[in-house]
């Protein structure tokens, strides 16, 4: 190929990659209140990144995804997870790819990372077999970031694209579910009372959370834990002794919260340029207007994951637990709808979802 030809190739690959990413741009524009949407968690968002993993805690079969229009993917649920409605409401047209199979060209619109059993502990859910903790699901956003660096060009526009994308990390969960109350696997809850091992947790946290910002993050909607002692599976696990839920992992549930809270203010004083928020999970778990509440929809297995091809309640609308843990498609709906756009001044703070998008980069605010 002569020096003209080889010239000319390279002009027609620069044109088409200006014209992709110039339709892509307007049609995110035009739709998309935010270009792209990275999503950290558990189960509770996780999407298939579990699927080829060695572990008990996957769910790529019937009647998984009964209601989903692309059937068992991994979501554990009937239907879509929080922040697939999420999704949605932000205007994206395909749901946010898992990592573990996402393409180059998804990457603009940003990934999931998110695993079930995962937790901000690295030993969290060790004994469900692999898992991608919170450590994990970051790094492999460095890496995605590097891919960014690639395709955008480089650091400086990187970093302003990050910068208007929306960020949602919900961890927490499986450090006490299957950490901390789980003794006869875990050292956790012998070797410090309760106060002490959320003061750990909230801490590692913390520092997890700055090291999203220092890979660009400067949108972050963090999410508090939901009431873990009303799940069927405490309630059967370890009933409740005359009262609605178990007791001891609701204020074990509340103390994380209390905590976290706190730690969303320090973040956005000390880094100015980002904002950080907290949806409260537990405050609107207890005001959701659900007829069945205290056992899931489908019909479960040891260790609360549905039967596999059995089918599940005809009246899944009425529930708001799919299995023992996990929320129907109904109740994902209401959490997401209340996480971006706050019924009250508890929902979120200092402000919701919908607020946090509509911020200009590098504009602090205030509520």
């Amino acid at each position: 190929m002569t020096m003209v030809a080889r010239e000319m190739k390279l002009q027609w690959i620069v044109l088409a990659l200006f014209m992709v990413l110039s339709k892509w741009h307007h049609c995110a524009a035009v739709d998309q209140l935010v270009p792209c949407y990275f999503i950290f968690g558990d189960s509770l968002a996780d999407n298939g990144n579990n699927n080829n993993l060695q572990t008990l805690a996957k769910v790529d079969y019937a009647p998984y995804g009964v209601d989903f229009r692309y059937g068992p993917t991994g979501r554990f649920c009937n239907g879509r997870t929080i922040v697939d409605i999420i999704a949605e409401i932000l205007g994206f047209h395909n749901y946010i790819p898992p990592f573990a199979t996402a393409q180059e060209a998804d990457i603009l619109s940003g990934l999931n990372y998110a695993s079930g059993a995962a937790g901000i502990r690295d030993e969290t859910g060790q004994e469900l077999g692999q898992r991608i903790p919170l450590n994990k699901q970051l790094r492999n956003h460095q890496i995605t970031v590097s891919r960014l660096i690639e395709i955008i060009g480089n650091d400086e526009s990187t970093a302003l694209y990050l910068s208007k994308c929306l960020y949602s990390v919900g961890m927490g969960s499986n450090d006490y579910i299957n950490n901390y109350f789980l003794p006869q696997y875990y050292p956790s809850s012998h070797e410090y009372t309760l106060e002490q091992f959320t003061g750990l947790l909230v801490d590692q946290y913390k520092q997890q959370l700055r090291t999203l910002y220092d890979y660009g993050a400067r949108k972050i909607a963090v999410f508090g834990l939901g009431q873990l002692g009303c799940t069927p599976d405490a309630i059967q696990t370890y009933g409740t002794h005359g009262s609605a839920c178990v007791v001891i992992m609701n204020n074990a549930s509340q103390l994380f919260n209390s905590r976290l809270k706190p730690v969303v203010d320090q973040l956005n004083e000390d880094l100015t340029d980002a904002k950080f928020i907290y949806i409260d999970f537990y405050g609107i778990s207890g005001d959701n207007g659900f007829e069945v509440d205290n056992i899931g929809c489908c019909q479960v297995a040891e260790g609360g994951l549905c039967n596999p091809d059995k089918p599940p309640c005809p009246n899944r609308t009425e529930y708001v637990f799919w299995d023992s843990f996990h929320p129907t498609d109904a109740y994902n709906v209401f959490l997401a709808e209340r996480s971006y756009s706050a019924s009250n001044d508890l929902d979120a703070y200092p402000f919701d979802i919908r607020n946090l998008v509509s911020l200009n980069q590098g504009v602090a605010a205030s509520k």
